[in-house]
């Protein structure tokens, strides 16, 4: 399919086609930031049109909602709040989501399209894809997704495999066919904890030296926090705490040979932490998980469905069929994309030993297709 000109197109595994309109060099490098280097033609119509504008053009006085989140005049709602909190101004019709196209118009300059991966999902799930809150990789030609409840150990299986070579598919939002076998992932930032970096050392040069200096200065104030408790007052440490990690690209902690975006789905993991120091792993009913991870998908959701709520409020009258009818979408997908996989619940201590981790999965995901089932 032909690229209009003054167009910049991301296409997403040939499912979903994003079209950036009047865009800026920065706009751009603001969407690359959130889809990863998926710039490319599309093969069908877009199902998301973003169109960049200087300065939005207003006829009506804008009614606020909450604390200058959101407004809304007699025919549009707005989103006023980008990432980081940064001030916008972003014209959405939650009527269209999940639709196409769904148009987004948006001031230009923003450090990021706000709601665009949930409006990705939403389009995802209409188009009867499963997207689970996950980290995929492929393992001596294994497709595994390990998935739960967030900070449940996804990332740190993934980490795991990665220092023995493993080929990364996704972290955070993993997509899933119900038709077929695939695990499709977008290079979303890769979360690295501070406590990361003690066992997989080499990542630390990754750092940008920015990050490496603010870790090194939590570092310091966690250690005076052990020797003088009160000099740091719990609430303030604790804050502090939640503070030490850094985003990293995961093009910047896997060769580009292994950052295919794009594997089998072979084996399912279901991570916990648990009290325990031991790591154990039993096996589990895919069936079992998916009932789970309903749960899991529904808290995922819940910072969009406030975006939603607030849209109702302003348009009592407009409905989005397929935002009403989410739980039940995601169980039907759930199910269907889930069910008869071989699957094991790993439950480890946090923090895990990466090692210890990876010995405990490998030999379920080289030999796994025959392991899997009810405990």
């Amino acid at each position: 399919m032909a690229q209009p000109a003054g167009t910049v197109d991301f296409n997403l595994h040939n499912l979903v086609g994003i079209r950036l309109l009047d865009a800026r060099l920065g706009d751009v490098r603001a969407v690359a930031r959130q889809l990863g280097p998926l710039q490319r033609p599309l093969s069908a119509p877009p199902d998301i049109v973003i169109c960049f504008v200087e300065r939005m053009a207003l006829t009506d006085t804008l009614r606020t909602l909450g604390m200058g989140e959101a407004a809304f005049s007699a025919d549009d709602f707005f989103v006023l709040r980008s990432k980081y909190k940064a001030q916008a101004r972003v014209r959405l019709n939650l009527e269209q989501a999940g639709q196409s196209p769904c148009e987004v118009v948006c001031e230009t300059g923003l450090p990021a399209v706000p709601l665009l991966i949930p409006l990705i999902n939403l389009t995802m799930i209409v188009k009867g894809v499963l997207p689970l809150h996950a980290a995929a990789f492929t393992y001596n030609g294994a497709g595994v997704v390990a998935t739960g409840w967030s900070k449940g150990g996804k990332t740190e299986a993934l980490l795991a495999f990665m220092r023995q070579g493993a080929h990364y598919v996704g972290d955070e939002w993993v997509y899933l066919p119900a038709d077929d076998s695939r695990a499709l992932g977008i290079p979303e930032p890769i979360r690295v904890w501070d406590w990361y970096l003690r066992q997989l050392p080499d990542l630390r040069v990754r750092l940008s030296r920015s990050d490496r200096l603010r870790l090194a200065a939590l570092r310091g104030v966690a250690t005076l926090r052990r020797r003088t408790p009160a000099l740091v007052p719990g609430r303030l440490a604790r804050f502090l705490e939640r503070q030490r990690f850094a985003d990293l690209d995961p093009r910047a902690l896997f060769p580009a040979e292994r950052c295919a975006l794009a594997g089998r789905f072979d084996r399912l993991f279901w991570m916990v932490t648990h009290e325990s120091p031991a790591i154990e792993v039993l096996p589990v009913s895919a069936e079992e998980i998916a009932r789970r991870m309903l749960h899991s998908l529904l808290y995922e959701w819940l910072p969009f469905m406030e975006w939603y709520r607030m849209y109702r409020f302003a348009f009592p009258e407009r409905r989005n069929e397929a935002i009403e009818a989410l739980e039940a979408r995601l169980t039907t997908l759930l199910s269907e994309t889930l069910s008869g996989r071989p699957a094991w619940v790993v439950a480890h201590p946090y923090p895990v030993d990466l090692a210890a981790l990876f010995a405990a999965m490998r030999p379920l995901v080289e030999n796994g297709a025959a392991g899997g089932g009810e405990v």
